[in-house]
């Protein structure tokens, strides 16, 4: 496809077709994960699965790619969708409008996914995306706080272990410890919040650049057939 052309002079057609046979899925279609998923599928993802249950709010438009005065009050992962089809129509894209939890990970079959992006929220849903994707044998990368932030250049790419400064980093290292998982890719920020505050502030250029390094490393990953 002529779309793809700048991406294979880049990397060549063998890795830029392993990219078009790969199927990714994204948990979280929000800041960080809509971000995540444009990326993805610029770069050629054969297939995608989206999974968020929210529907898009005006209090999103300030940092949500797919966040729009004309999508507010739709579902997120089918706006996002119909953008995947939108940039690829060759794209197969799995919409599932449901939050994951521990209650519905059955409904998720980890063993078809080439890698697993995590860019949810919520902790239970976050290690049991993890213990999904352990249990498969399946790469995961997954995203920690993005909220209270301003310096994009303060996030790196490291195991969980090495992680400090940020509270759901700490918060995850103790909960997947406890479950006998040591390791796991995480992209994080060093920087402390510019303020302290529930629910966190967030601006359109930090979210979005977690997002971008998140499909940066799964490219990377998948090219390099580092899983």
């Amino acid at each position: 496809m002529e779309q793809f052309t700048r991406t294979e002079q880049l990397i060549g057609i063998e890795k830029s077709e392993k990219l078009q046979m790969s199927r990714v899925a994204v948990f979280g279609v929000g800041g960080v994960g809509g971000y995540a998923i444009e990326a993805l599928a610029r770069a050629g993802i054969g297939t995608l699965d989206i999974v968020d249950k929210d529907t898009i709010s005006e209090s999103n438009i300030n940092r949500q790619i797919i966040a729009l005065h004309s999508t507010i009050g739709q579902y997120k992962a089918d706006v996002m969708k119909q953008r995947i089809l939108d940039i690829n129509p060759r794209a197969v894209v799995n919409a599932h409008t449901c939050f994951f939890l521990p209650e519905t990970a059955a409904k998720f079959d980890f063993s078809k996914y080439d890698y697993v992006v995590d860019a949810v929220d919520n902790v239970t849903a976050k290690i049991e995306l993890v213990l999904q994707a352990k249990a498969a044998n399946v790469p995961i990368i997954c995203a920690m706080g993005a909220g209270n932030k301003l310096d994009p250049t303060r996030f790196e790419v490291v195991d969980i272990s090495k992680t400090s400064v940020c509270p759901l980093a700490k918060v995850m290292r103790k909960k997947l410890r406890e479950r006998g998982i040591a390791h796991l890719k995480v992209v994080y920020s060093k920087e402390e919040p510019a303020i302290k505050q529930t629910p966190p502030g967030s601006i359109s250029f930090v979210p979005s650049s977690a997002g971008l390094i998140l499909a940066g490393e799964v490219i990377l990953d998948i090219i390099s057939s580092h899983y």
